[in-house]
């Protein structure tokens, strides 16, 4: 189901709860709603549809790939870049890394470890800022 697009700064800056199998409607929520959006948006984080669980989903093509307890392991290469979000009016300077490795659950809860470069992996880093209550 396509949820609204949650703008209270308040409720971003909470840190998220790990997600479980009872999430998966959730999982669900956010994948919709980042379709939704894909002219405008290349990923999304559960907080960003009101869900405090630790969720992301981005764009690959037209591929919407979700993300369940992501947690970097790994980065190099840092850069400034600026960003926008949907949550937030305009865009931001911040720092990000151009390689990292990932560990997470997929849409199964089955465990993964992958590495992502460039703006897959700025992508990334901006949804999982959000499930850390880091806003740009």
């Amino acid at each position: 189901m396509i949820k609204q697009i949650n703008k209270d700064t308040t409720l971003l800056s909470q840190k998220s709860t790990p997600a479980t199998p009872k999430d998966s409607q959730a999982i669900t929520d956010l994948i919709d709603t980042l379709k939704s959006h894909q002219e405008d948006c290349v990923g999304m984080a559960a907080n960003m549809i009101g869900i405090n669980k630790r969720i992301i989903a981005f764009q690959l093509g037209n591929m919407a790939i979700p993300m369940i307890n992501p947690v970097i392991i790994k980065k190099s290469d840092s850069y400034d870049t600026e960003e926008g979000c949907l949550s937030l009016i305009g865009e931001r300077k911040t720092k990000r890394f151009k390689h990292i490795t990932v560990t997470y659950s997929d849409a199964s809860f089955k465990p993964q470890k992958q590495d992502f470069s460039d703006f897959v992996a700025e992508i990334i880093q901006h949804e999982i800022d959000h499930l850390d209550g880091i806003l740009i």
